[in-house]
């Protein structure tokens, strides 16, 4: 059986989607350096989710001592709901998210460090994900996120100097659809719990310390028939990384072999999204919205 695309409309209104919503959601932040992205990121989380939560902050052998003064700057919060860890050694992201993942026992959202959450940022996704049982994976519009970027598709467009006017503007659908895409963007991944008890974690073995594990991933829910989807009604922002050095561009194209090799048709169907671009209305509506709200606030 092929994942097929459920309009909200087709399964479940908005009020039964609420009442499957799961009690709880482990939102994972991997951490290595940067301390003032990281601070912004979480005081966003602290600052723009409603929905039940836990925090689970995962530092991956940072050398910046100033993570270590946030790390106790953040524990002197005594928010019950923040779980601060520390590898004892450098472990990569994969292995990072993973230790993470294997803690909980709930549905997951991977957030990068590099990212800021805006006003009902999670209540959406959770409603995404209760609209329909296949769906594993859970991605929002971001500035920077690839397939999923917004206001310019498959672009690194600038951080917005209001990001919540973005979200207000993405937020304003009538009714989001949640349109299928070939695979989830990992600066923030919503992933289903019944997800990973089908299929497992990230492939550690295959693709060491990061680039591509987000991709095989969501190849392997769509032959578990489960569908990675768009939140069109959902915006984060992500700051994104600095180019990449001769190393890490040589990993990069080492795990892309690997990605390859284990999914022969990935550039096909990737490609094939990206030439019918099925999301454009979408953006476009979104688009118009958000000229007039900058228009009414100037």
């Amino acid at each position: 059986m092929a994942a097929k695309t459920v309009c909200l409309s087709a399964r479940h209104s908005f009020k039964q989607a609420a009442m499957m919503q799961p009690s709880c959601i482990d939102i994972i932040v991997p951490v290595y350096n940067a301390p003032q992205q990281v601070e912004d990121c979480i005081h966003s989380v602290l600052l723009h989710t409603k929905a039940k939560f836990n925090l689970i902050i995962i530092d991956d052998a940072s050398p910046d001592p100033d993570i270590q003064q946030l790390f106790s700057k953040i524990k002197q919060l005594n928010d019950e709901r923040i779980q601060l860890l520390e590898n004892h050694q450098n472990l990569g992201f994969v292995s990072t998210v993973n230790r993470g993942m294997k803690l909980s026992r709930h549905d997951v959202v991977l957030l990068n460090s590099d990212t800021v959450v805006t006003p009902g940022w999670l209540g959406r996704l959770v409603r995404c994900a209760a609209s329909d049982q296949t769906i594993g994976t859970i991605t929002p519009f971001s500035n920077n996120a690839e397939i999923c970027s917004f206001p310019l598709f498959c672009q690194a467009n600038p951080v917005p100097d209001h990001p919540g006017l973005v979200a207000q503007a993405i937020a304003a659908t009538e009714q989001p659809v949640y349109p299928d895409i070939p695979t989830a963007v990992g600066f923030c991944m919503y992933i289903a719990r019944a997800l990973l008890d089908t299929i497992g974690y990230f492939d550690e073995k295959a693709f060491g310390r990061g680039y591509g594990e987000e991709n095989d991933f969501c190849r392997r829910a769509v032959k578990a028939h489960y569908r990675n989807v768009l939140c069109d009604d959902a915006y984060v922002v992500h700051v994104g990384s600095c180019s990449f050095g001769d190393e890490k561009q040589a990993h990069c194209e080492r795990n892309m072999q690997v990605l390859l090799g284990l999914h022969p048709d990935y550039m096909e169907v990737v490609s094939k999204f990206i030439a019918q671009d099925s999301v454009r209305p979408i953006r476009e509506a979104a688009y118009a919205r958000l000229e007039r709200l900058r228009a009414e606030h100037n």
